[in-house]
């Protein structure tokens, strides 16, 4: 077997690939999200549906991976390992949909800037993270290029609508994946600020509200990303080397808000893929947030501080793999308005995800802005939970206290690498720093931190019984440690000699 520094660089010169399809996706973000999700479906609709489509991958920021993934001709390796139909299965794609990347802020804005004539694009596809769909008011229409996503998309459609002389036929299917809720209704709106900003005219305002189609959706896979711990071994089983590996769960899920003619256009069902084009989007991204997405946010304080490190290894543990299931059919699942047997075999899913054996999903890569994260996934549940039942949900709460104790930035002594705001970590430090260890003293820094209403929009205070449930916990964990803490609240404490 050859090392992996004599083996072939991946390139279209090295290796018999497909010629470059028609660009008629422009795509917003070169991350691994992206790669793995929107860029390994349209190869498959490539390869099993004849879709001939090609992606131009557009850097967001001065800085990313295009230099790289020109070096590679746009190909690079998506890595699939998971639950496949009840079996752990691990397969690669080599992806080659991709024609080329460019770089705006570089020598690449006339390239950038000639995509706006191109007759054949349709699509505008994106992920340039939650705060990438956001009004920047200096952005101006002569800039080389905007700084926000949203002023280089309104840019680059202003000139497609001058070099087409506003042809309705021009228009774009425009569908954004950033994680917010009604992604395409907020870059629509923002799109069309800067189109008044900038005054440029009714006409344009028109074609773009009649001509152009943007499209609410939500995105749902697992990408762990680039496998820099085995890397050397994945590039000799591949047999060439790879600067842009990424490796992703085999579970995938695209749901699109749109008009029903989109299944024409985007024919993922002739590739076997899970796309649904649906009228309204709510219930699945009610459902992935509170359930999914609220499931990693509940278990990461929680687990980190029980001494685990990964998913995996959380949903496995008896206690803590227990207490999450626990939180997710008794007080996430009955405050959701869809079948309650529809909504169990979603987090059927979701366990199983999540029990996948290939993936190390690391909690500290959930971690990020936990608090705000807190808010949209966890508390709407803990609200409704208190609504329905005019009682608290255990199992949240005490999560909720040990997120509270998490930012401590401690556990058993060794600093925990917290990410988030500056204001959230400065207040968090500031609160800590004069906890005494005492209960009157938990009582204190949680009363502060649950009156934050810049965090949560509301004083949480309010909520009864909350103040007082949420301290008892942050005195116990502090004082007992998690572990004897959680072993005692879900019963599994062992009476000591």
């Amino acid at each position: 077997m050859k090392q992996v520094d004599e083996l072939d660089q991946l390139n279209r010169k090295s290796f018999i690939v497909t010629e470059p399809y028609p660009e008629r996706v422009l795509q917003f973000g070169e991350g691994n999200f992206l790669r793995a999700f929107v860029d390994w479906q349209f190869d498959k609709m490539n390869k099993l549906a004849d879709w001939n489509t090609g992606v131009v991958i557009v850097q967001p920021q001065a800085g990313g991976l295009v230099e790289k993934l020109n070096e590679q001709d746009g190909l690079y390796t998506v890595i699939l390992e998971g639950m496949k139909d009840g079996q752990a299965v691990k397969e690669h794609t080599l992806v080659e949909c991709v024609t080329r990347g460019l770089n705006p802020y570089g020598s690449d804005w006339s390239e950038y800037e000639a995509l706006s004539q191109k007759p054949e694009l349709r699509f505008v596809v994106s992920n340039t993270t939650e705060a990438g769909i956001a009004y920047g008011p200096e952005d101006r229409l002569e800039d080389r290029p905007q700084k926000s996503f949203p002023g280089k998309l309104a840019a680059l459609l202003y000139k497609r609508f001058q070099f087409f002389n506003g042809d309705p036929g021009k228009g774009l299917v425009i569908i954004p994946c950033e994680l917010i809720d009604r992604n395409g209704d907020a870059l629509k709106e923002i799109v069309l600020k800067y189109a008044d900003q900038w005054k440029l005219g009714a006409e344009f305002t028109s074609w773009l509200e009649e001509a152009n189609t943007f499209c609410n959706s939500l995105v749902d896979r697992i990408v762990p990303g680039y496998p820099k711990d085995r890397i050397t071994e994945i590039q000799a089983e591949l047999g060439y080397r790879d600067s842009l590996v990424v490796v992703g769960e085999q579970y995938h899920l695209w749901v699109i808000e749109g008009p029903q003619w989109l299944k024409e256009e985007l024919p993922a069902h002739l590739a076997g893929l899970n796309v649904l084009i649906v009228d309204d989007m709510a219930p699945y991204r009610t459902r992935k947030v509170r359930i999914l997405n609220g499931a990693h946010t509940a278990l990461t304080p929680v687990a980190y501080l029980y001494g685990l490190d990964t998913v995996g290894q959380a949903v496995e543990h008896d206690v803590v793999g227990a207490f999450i299931q626990s939180l997710i059919r008794e007080e996430v699942i009955p405050t959701l308005d869809s079948p309650a047997a529809e909504l169990n075999v979603y987090a059927d899913d979701v366990i199983e995800r999540f029990h996948n054996p290939y993936v190390s999903h690391y909690v500290m890569s959930i971690a990020l802005n936990s608090i705000s994260k807190f808010k949209t996934r966890n508390l709407p549940s803990l609200l409704q939970y208190v609504e329905q039942h005019k009682a608290l949900p255990v199992k949240t709460v005490f999560s909720l206290a040990s997120l509270f104790v998490f930012y401590r930035g401690k556990r058993d002594g060794d600093p925990i690498a917290l990410a988030d705001e500056a204001e959230v970590l400065t207040a968090f430090g500031e609160l800590w720093s004069g906890y005494d260890g005492t209960l009157a003293g938990a009582k204190q820094l949680t009363a502060q931190i649950l009156g934050k209403q810049t965090w949560w929009e509301q004083d949480l205070n309010q909520i009864a019984g909350l103040a007082e449930q949420t301290a008892q916990h942050v005195y116990e964990i502090t004082s007992r440690g998690m572990k004897e803490t959680l072993d005692s609240l879900t019963g599994n404490s062992v009476p000591r000699a």
